[in-house]
């Protein structure tokens, strides 16, 4: 008995090294973010007051192996945390996976909860120029993507096949069932309702729900004429609406040019459809100065908007327009919007730097009509694994009828990677 049972083991091992996990690789990063304003709405606090100001921390680690020829996988985690700043330097938090608890001690306050979650679990294999992916995983889709702007990012539990058997194109088959998505929210007792995570994007505790009845997104990606890359995407979002993107960006010498339309036909009978372009036109000198003007055009008679669909219930929801704004998402995206922006971007002694400005008129049905204009100025530099980012933004935000508020913002952004 003895003796098979070493046999066993002997067998187990000489399996384990035929179809030995290569290539192990551990990645992440942790994060600060801290955000500071000077609103000039009455009854608000000054810039660096705790009042005025929300900050919060991440890691972010994961762990990506070869399990066999043409077989990877990959595994991931986010916790957030205060570090319980919310009742010293701060009153907020970035990320709307926090939730809070009341302390006993009244004067105590209210602590924000620390979050964790596992947001990428997934399974890849290649073979005959496809590859296909299951599991938990960003995407980057015109309609449906994993934002990163903030202190953590929103991933799906989809099925992704990626097919590049045609010279230069790329196909794309896809099925999201779940998403962590402000969109996809369904507890009851959660960031928006607790006014927590300013910047958040990501539901409570980042739990994954239903995206909808399930989404099918088809893309087809071409770069025949190298100069040119054209796409287009279809979208069936199950019992609510069918969408389609449409996108081609020019890089000649430099020249840069690039046209897009979408339209998200809602199913529900006698909705107005919504649709909206944009033009864009640059020049890029090479390691010198990138140059780019935009202009985009919502229909004012649309229901949705065209900002993310994995995350457009939130306050800050990114669009891919070329227009979007530098922190004021979403705003171009908005039924009704006209919006135009500039921005120029260097690198100055290692230093990257980059200036915008965006304006965007809203003309909503109601006579309440919104204009936003944003000026955004940033300087990046990174020390070996770490990242800095400072950024000082200036938002005019109008109503007609109310009174126009103005803000000024301060962002720092630290990143460690490793």
């Amino acid at each position: 008995m003895k003796l098979a049972k070493m046999s066993l083991v002997a067998a187990m091992l000489l399996g384990a090294n035929l179809y030995a996990i290569d290539n192990v690789k551990v990645n992440g990063d942790v994060k600060v973010n801290y955000h500071t304003e000077d609103n000039d709405a009455a009854g608000k606090a000054d810039i660096f007051d705790k009042d005025a100001s929300y900050a919060d921390t991440a890691l972010h680690l994961g762990l990506t192996a070869d399990l066999s020829e043409g077989v990877s996988a990959g595994i991931s985690a986010t916790a957030v945390s205060s570090l319980g700043l919310e009742n010293n330097l701060v009153s907020n938090v970035w990320s709307g996976a926090h939730t809070s608890t009341a302390n006993a001690d009244t004067d105590l306050g209210v602590q924000v909860d620390d979050a964790m979650w596992i947001d990428e679990m997934w399974i890849a294999g290649t073979a005959y120029d496809t590859t296909v992916k299951l599991g938990r995983q960003a995407l980057d889709t015109p309609l449906a993507f994993t934002e990163t702007w903030g202190i953590d990012t929103n991933t799906f539990e989809a099925a992704v096949i990626i097919n590049q058997s045609i010279a230069d194109t790329t196909l794309v088959a896809t099925y999201i069932g779940k998403s962590n998505g402000s969109a996809s929210e369904t507890a009851t007792f959660n960031a928006t309702n607790l006014d927590l995570g300013n910047a958040g994007y990501v539901a409570v505790d980042g739990k994954f729900n239903s995206f909808y009845d399930g989404v099918y997104a088809f893309g087809a990606i071409n770069n025949s004429w190298k100069p040119l890359t054209a796409q287009a995407w279809y979208y069936d979002l199950q019992s609510l609406a069918k969408a389609y993107w449409l996108q081609a960006d020019l890089n000649m010498e430099g020249i840069l040019v690039g046209a897009q339309y979408t339209q998200i036909d809602v199913d529900t009978t006698g909705a107005k459809k919504d649709k909206a372009y944009a033009v864009m036109l640059g020049y890029a000198l090479k390691d010198v100065v990138t140059i780019k003007a935009a202009y985009s055009s919502v229909d004012d008679e649309g229901a949705l908007g065209l900002s993310n669909t994995a995350t457009a219930n939130g306050a800050a929801s990114q669009t891919k327009l070329y227009t979007e704004m530098w922190w004021n998402y979403g705003q171009v995206a908005s039924t009704g919007a006209d919006s135009f922006s500039i921005s120029a971007e260097g690198t100055v002694a290692e230093i990257d730097l980059f200036a915008a400005f965006y304006s965007s008129e809203i003309d909503t049905a109601a006579t309440n009509d919104t204009s936003v204009d944003e000026i955004a100025l940033t300087a990046t530099k990174s020390y070996g694994p770490l990242d800095t980012t400072l950024a000082i933004i200036y938002d005019d935000i109008d109503t007609e009828n109310a009174a126009s508020n103005k803000v000024t913002t301060l962002q720092v952004y630290l990143t460690y990677n490793f």
